[in-house]
């Protein structure tokens, strides 16, 4: 079975072309906005794509808030996405964005290793608590975060809160879509790198969110892990997968107030 057309986002979504350029446009905007509280590029790595975005509040920090885009592992980089730092940088966080390599020019498993290295970097750079979120892709990837082989312990401890938004937490079925072309997963990389068969995981509280319009694969993918870790799971009625992500953007949202630990 071909499960392409399940794992299809845009081409069931009105006008979904009119996202990419919103969100660059709107990013853009933010970080000229920000001014000298915005600090760019700084590495984690070697690679030219090894690089974070640092959103400074008006305070001292109260911890960092890390956001992890999506682009199923093969589009996008951190530049798309800064305005969603306005609604933690409301609450005195700092918020960090990476970039990282993508597929095909590494594998998944890749991916996640830059991951850890671009929150240990991070670590170094904000004192205090972090909170993780990540969209799509990026929801496997902070899931993946909380795996302890992979993110060592003095880093994950700090790991307060760790929240997947509509994420791929089964990779197994994307083997079956076109999309492996690039991936290049065969079964035994699907089920090492697919957060529900995680076992032992660093104690951060945990709520998976996926928008309620989403595409019924992408409503199954949040279930799954919800069910398979036994956390927290919240279905907001009338965001799709594009939309899903903007109330980050709102300091007096249900998605940023459950970061916060608030509700």
């Amino acid at each position: 079975m071909d499960l392409s057309d399940a794992y299809a986002n845009g081409a069931y979504i009105p006008e979904a072309a009119s996202y990419p350029p919103r969100w660059a446009a709107e990013a853009a905007a933010f970080r000229d906005q920000l001014g000298a509280r915005a600090r760019l590029d700084i590495p984690y790595g070697a690679g030219e794509r090894h690089r974070f975005d640092l959103f400074l509040p008006e305070g001292p920090p109260k911890g960092v808030f890390i956001f992890v885009h999506g682009g199923y592992w093969m589009a996008f980089d951190k530049s798309s996405w800064s305005h969603l730092a306005a609604g933690m940088l409301a609450h005195g966080w700092a918020v960090a964005m990476p970039s990282y390599d993508l597929c095909p020019d590494v594998r998944i498993g890749e991916i996640t290793r830059q991951i850890a290295q671009a929150v240990r970097r991070i670590a170094q750079e904000v004192d205090g608590p972090i909170i993780l979120a990540g969209h799509s892709a990026g929801g496997h990837l902070v899931a993946r975060m909380l795996d302890p082989s992979i993110l060592d312990a003095e880093v994950g401890q700090r790991i307060q809160m760790d929240m997947p938004i509509s994420p791929l937490s089964d990779l197994r079925p994307l083997i079956q879509t076109g999309m492996n072309e690039k991936f290049l997963m065969d079964a035994a990389a699907a089920q090492a790198e697919s957060p529900v068969e995680m076992t032992d995981r660093h104690g951060a509280r945990v709520v998976v969110w996926v928008g309620g319009d989403e595409r019924p694969a992408f409503l199954d993918q949040a279930r799954w892990l919800a069910e398979s870790w036994g956390v927290g799971h919240v279905v907001a009625q009338g965001k799709h997968h594009f939309d899903v992500i903007d109330p980050l953007a709102d300091a007096e949202s249900d998605i940023v107030r459950t970061l916060l630990g608030e509700i």
